[in-house]
């Protein structure tokens, strides 16, 4: 049998328990009120505040992406390739596009004969994304890196708007974010792309991230312009470093979509606007494609074999491309200047 003071502690207990649930149950919603009060403040001081500095918020769920910009081989590939300023040429390549006769030969064919751009295959990196294309590079190129890819199997041809396509391009965003976060600048390039002259003077001063495009409107800091990430120009600084963690993060919001599709959808978020991360389109006229092909051979520095699907079909007709530069390239100095040379692509890749 219970004691009578046994049954009067027990009744303290209780009371005891009972007090202090109503003691901790105020404290639970203040605690819970103040947390939820913090982040609210927070996401709106940092929409509202002018960027010098990052968003702090966006900063958190923005975590770093990769680890590869504690890789001491890949520093030394960039410091040996880079120019004056910091600034690399950037090109990715696999097995299928690594085959002889094949888009890389064709690719490195045009700095050759391309105007003042013999030069700029000592600033070109070459980011192998599988041992076969990383062996072939090794016999003609100095300046070469062959990129994890965790487990992903990049060697044969990525067709367009597969999962191992949508895997390669999203993995370059990862990469080449990694590459600001060294502290250098970049050309990016892809393979399927001629250069026909240097490019250096067509960049605008007073862009962050430039990008050229499928079909350029006439203005170049028009967002409604239809970007194409094979050929970007990018400073290395916080608004761009920032730029490519939002960019590849937005992967999961848009799931099973183009990296450069998702670049549509981010481009006017109010947070890029709110960095000031000055945007500039480059003028088809200059970098030119498949898609909107410019028509002065006195002006054109690159030409993209882009709106064209299949390898074959795009080493067909750069290489007719190719043809067509080097009739243009034998003309005497003046009847180049007058005339208007036409070129013969798209054949296959209509």
């Amino acid at each position: 049998m219970k004691t009578s003071i046994e049954s009067n502690n027990n009744a303290l207990v209780a009371r005891g328990g009972q007090i202090n649930l109503l003691v901790r149950r105020p404290m639970q919603i203040f605690f819970i009120f103040f947390v939820g009060f913090g982040l609210v403040f927070m996401f709106v001081n940092n929409y509202n505040s002018p960027v010098t500095s990052i968003p702090v918020l966006s900063q958190y769920f923005i975590a770093a992406t990769t680890t590869i910009n504690n890789d001491n081989k890949l520093e030394i590939v960039l410091r040996n390739a880079s120019m004056e300023n910091n600034t690399v040429i950037i090109t990715t390549l696999n097995d299928a596009w690594a085959e002889p006769n094949s888009i890389f030969d064709i690719f490195l064919e045009s700095f050759h004969v391309g105007i003042e751009t013999e030069r700029l295959l000592n600033h070109l990196v070459v980011i192998t994304l599988d041992e076969k294309a990383h062996a072939r590079c090794q016999s003609l190129h100095p300046h070469r890196y062959q990129l994890e890819t965790k487990g992903s199997n990049f060697t044969s041809e990525a067709f367009f708007m597969t999962k191992v396509y949508l895997d390669m391009m999203w993995r370059r965003i990862e990469f080449l974010g990694a590459v600001l976060e060294m502290g250098y600048s970049f050309v990016f390039t892809d393979t399927d792309i001629m250069w026909l002259r240097n490019p250096v003077n067509q960049f605008y001063d007073d862009g962050d991230f430039q990008i050229a495009c499928d079909y350029f409107n006439g203005d170049s800091n028009d967002l409604n312009n239809l970007p194409n990430g094979g050929f970007t120009y990018v400073k290395s600084n916080k608004k761009t470093i920032w730029f490519y963690k939002f960019w590849f993060n937005s992967r999961s919001i848009y799931p099973k979509i183009l990296s450069q599709n998702v670049l549509n959808k981010i481009k006017m978020n109010p947070l890029i606007h709110d960095i000031k991360l000055k945007i500039r389109f480059l003028n088809t006229t200059y970098f030119s494609g498949f898609c909107q092909v410019g028509k002065e051979f006195n002006e054109v520095c690159t030409m993209h074999a882009n709106c064209c699907v299949g390898l074959d079909n795009k080493v067909n007709d750069l290489k007719i491309l190719l043809q067509d530069w080097a009739k243009y390239m034998k003309l005497p100095h003046k009847t180049k200047l007058d005339s208007h040379p036409s070129w013969s692509v798209p054949q296959s890749c209509k």
